[in-house]
């Protein structure tokens, strides 16, 4: 028998988590900014769609170059967003509701105008000198290792003040910390146990490979980076000592073998996003084709017991293709952004859903419906459930960072502000507020938004889906992927076709014959013959959901 109570102490497998940024997703105040108010007027919102988890982008004081990820202060809040009463107030609410609340951890690189480097351009030898890396010789070409191809030709900026060069992986107004310098991993615990104390969960952890990275450093800071996973494994360890049920979510978008290092004996993070089964997927979607997903799936590495994968098909980044072959990359790049405008950096997309499909509702619902039934946490980016689009006139990432669509009126009731005075504008044209709204979907039985919540509710009361292993099931079509999740004696079978062209699927399970297939998204059930064979139809585009009840032996979710 399954023990549901670990589903409790693990809460992460089987959560839904969702992610958002504060100033774009509801202005209480009409000056055109989203702020904590707003978020918190709209916790009910989200708790009736089903969220367990609130991931929340940065909110910290910034320069804003980079939408909130250069950071002046790890402590504060921006003003432009609240104070730390209205974080309290939040995080409080949120957990009355079911959620719990993590934030975005940013400990590879601080804003330029960080005290710390402020402090640091002084001179050579300042006492914030070493809380980043620098050099005196001229570094080498390193445009090949440039986050932003199309802004930064290196990366190595020249200091004309102190006359050496300091590193950073991302933008040159955001250097990278040196976390071999003692000084500078004793401020991340700090602002680790300080958000702690504030009530959050955990982090999900920015750029984590960047964060180990020992480009530049030399003598002590070289020796002290010899085992770069120990820093991760000293964070889990202050986490788990401060709170044991709060985790690390990482941002580590390498293959599935170097992955497994992250996760190590389940002593670094929690939780990862599965990078290349995103990719792949999008690769079998543009072909029709199930094989690279399966091919993804059934190469994950086996992970600690307390480890779990994150899979989402959206983020609050450029759709990344850049762990496929360039050939393979050009096929997505047809199928789902041929026009360079809907192009990033030459690795990505910067589209959402319904858009990359034509707004076909059959294969914007396939999508969700993987998403949801492949074993792993689902992790939504705000206006998913609504099928929002994308403002490809918005620069780079911030083509799907718009404001979240609430409802047909001006500024699709995300702001009282005059549209000027936006921190973004609305999506334009068929994508826009006028068409896709929250009001509109939560009041018709048969919208994007119920069909995600209908997800989330099978989701949530089949722990199997997060919990259990993985097994792809033989049938004939190439165009279709089976599989069934199994967690001790619960069993979810679930069948996708990636094709237009129905299909007749037949199956044999590992099950006892005259066992019955129960459907969670309609009003039917099967019953397996002798030999534990079934035959399912499948529509173009189609995707059937099944819990199987063993002979005589009917369960409740």
């Amino acid at each position: 028998m399954t023990r549901i109570t670990e589903t409790s102490d693990q809460w992460w497998k089987t959560a839904v988590i969702y992610c958002l940024d504060v100033e774009t997703f509801l202005d209480s105040d009409g000056d055109g900014v989203g702020d904590i108010a707003g978020l918190v007027e709209r916790i009910d919102y989200l708790a009736e769609l089903g969220v367990t988890c609130l991931w929340l982008m940065p909110f910290y004081p910034t320069p804003d170059r980079d939408d909130g990820y250069d950071v002046m202060d790890f402590y504060g809040v921006d003003q432009r967003l609240g104070n730390h009463g209205d974080v309290v107030e939040l995080i409080r609410t949120a957990k009355d509701r079911g959620m719990r609340v993590i934030t975005d951890l940013l400990i590879n690189h601080t804003s330029d105008q960080h005290p710390w480097f402020k402090a640091s351009r002084k001179s050579k030898d300042n006492p914030f000198r070493d809380y980043y890396v620098w050099r005196s010789d001229t570094p080498p070409d390193t445009s090949d290792m440039a986050v932003f191809p199309d802004k930064e030709d290196g990366i190595w900026t020249y200091d004309e003040r102190t006359e050496e060069w300091y590193l950073h992986h991302f933008y040159s107004h955001q250097p990278d910390l040196n976390v071999a310098n003692p000084k500078v991993r004793d401020e991340i615990m700090k602002v680790i146990g300080f958000w702690l104390e504030l009530g959050i969960d955990g982090f999900r952890v920015d750029a984590v490979p960047f964060f180990l990275e020992d480009v530049g450093m030399s003598g002590q800071d070289a020796d002290a980076m010899a085992e770069p996973h120990d820093h991760l494994k000293n964070i889990r360890a202050f986490l788990s000592r401060r709170r044991g049920d709060a985790i690390l979510l990482g941002e580590v978008n390498v293959p599935h073998e170097e992955q497994v290092k992250y996760f190590a004996d389940g002593q670094q993070l929690h939780m990862m996003f599965d990078f290349v089964t995103m990719q792949k997927l999008y690769l079998s979607l543009a072909r029709a084709d199930a094989g690279p997903l399966t091919e993804a799936l059934l190469a994950r590495p086996q992970i600690p017991e307390d480890c779990q994968w994150a899979t989402f098909v959206r983020n609050h980044d450029e759709l990344t293709l850049d762990k496929l072959t360039e050939e393979e990359r050009q096929e997505v790049f047809a199928a789902f952004g041929p026009e360079e405008r809907m192009q990033l950096y030459g690795r990505g997309l910067k589209r959402r859903v319904p858009p990359m499909v034509d707004g076909d509702p059959r294969r914007v619902r396939l999508v969700y419906s993987l998403l949801f039934s492949l074993p792993g946490t689902p992790s939504l980016f705000y206006g998913e459930e609504i099928g929002m689009g994308e403002d490809l006139e918005a620069e780079g990432r911030m083509a799907v960072r718009t404001p979240m669509q609430w409802s047909p009126e001006k500024n699709g009731g995300f702001s009282t502000a005059p549209p000027s005075k936006l921190v973004a504008r609305p999506v334009p044209d068929g994508y826009g507020p006028q068409f896709v709204n929250a009001w509109d979907q939560m009041r018709d039985h048969d919208s994007l938004w119920n069909f995600v919540r209908h997800l989330v509710q099978i989701y949530r009361s089949h722990p199997e889906l997060g919990r259990g292993s993985f097994q792809v099931l033989d049938q004939p079509h190439p165009e279709v992927l089976a599989h069934c999740v199994t967690w001790e004696d619960r069993i979810v079978v679930a069948v996708h076709n990636l094709s237009g062209d129905a299909h007749a699927v037949p199956l044999r399970l590992d099950i006892p014959g005259g066992s019955v297939l129960e459907s969670l998204l309609s009003r039917e059930e099967h019953e397996t013959d002798d030999d534990g064979a079934v035959q399912l139809d499948l529509d173009g585009y189609g995707y059937r959901w099944f819990h199987v009840h063993p002979p005589h032996k009917l369960r409740l979710p």
